[in-house]
């Protein structure tokens, strides 16, 4: 009897051990998103794609792995949360500024802080912040329109503030923290894709059971819904079937889509 205690309390450490490590995992998903309708002119855009630091520091070790030029820098909201210091922010920013520049859309957690003082450091940092608006990228040939809303969680996105000032030209890239905005999006709309973070993949899954669903890509009437596991997690510092991860997605034209 002693002798199976012993292994139990042995599997129950290595449990912890791996829930811990999949947390802190510092790792970089490459995927090719291909969209229909998607402009031609903007094949390759390169956008690194991070949600949910929270605590965690971001350091060498990832930017290291980042071996081909990046054109966007996405942070999917919930950069940090209560009790995380400002500086630790600020050298996180100042890490990912060093990949391309920086868009930003609030999250949840971001508003636990002292969330003016969380949007003068953004400014300072020359990152560009999508709250209810829209940047615009535009080639010789066509125009895209990258959409941010602010927090859906707590009900402050706007997204027909952010379509106001977009013309009918130019394909829709929506980013927002909780992919319940899809809930939100109708047909004219236009949005080919959405990404987003928020779930934590679940963080701690049992197999394929979880509070949330796993991080991937799925279709919902014509868009694309991007969905990450996000670098960071809460509460505990423990993940299990749903790790850590970032992001470089490259955008192309759907091979499928019609000239």
């Amino acid at each position: 009897m002693i002798y199976f205690i012993g292994f139990l309390l042995l599997c129950g450490i290595l449990l912890i051990v791996h829930m811990w490590v999949e947390a802190h995992k510092v790792t970089i998903e490459k995927k090719e998103i291909q969209l229909e309708h998607y402009p031609v002119s903007f094949n390759g855009l390169k956008v690194f794609f991070i949600s949910d630091i929270h605590t965690r520091t971001i350091d060498d070790r990832l930017l290291d792995q980042i071996d081909e030029p990046i054109d966007l820098v996405v942070i999917g909201g919930d950069l940090m949360e209560k009790g995380v210091p400002f500086d630790r922010v600020s050298r996180n920013l100042d890490k990912l500024s060093e990949i391309a520049p920086i868009y930003f859309v609030w999250g949840n957690n971001d508003y636990e802080v002292d969330f003016r003082r969380l949007d003068v450091l953004l400014k300072d940092k020359g990152v560009t912040i999508l709250d209810n608006t829209c940047a615009r990228f535009e080639t010789d040939e066509d125009v895209l329109h990258l959409i941010g809303v602010d927090d859906p969680t707590l009900d402050r996105d706007e997204l027909r503030l952010a379509l106001q000032d977009i013309d009918e030209r130019g394909y829709r890239i929506l980013i927002s923290h909780n992919p319940n905005i899809m809930e939100k999006l109708q047909r004219e709309d236009r949005i080919g894709a959405v990404l987003s973070g928020h779930t934590h993949g679940g963080q701690i899954r049992f197999f394929k059971w979880g509070i949330a669903a796993r991080g991937g890509i799925s279709r919902h009437a014509g868009t694309l819904l991007f969905i990450s596991n996000g670098f960071g997690y809460t509460q505990l510092p423990f993940r299990l079937c749903a790790p850590a991860q970032t992001h470089v997605l490259t955008f192309s034209r759907s091979t499928s889509s019609k000239t």
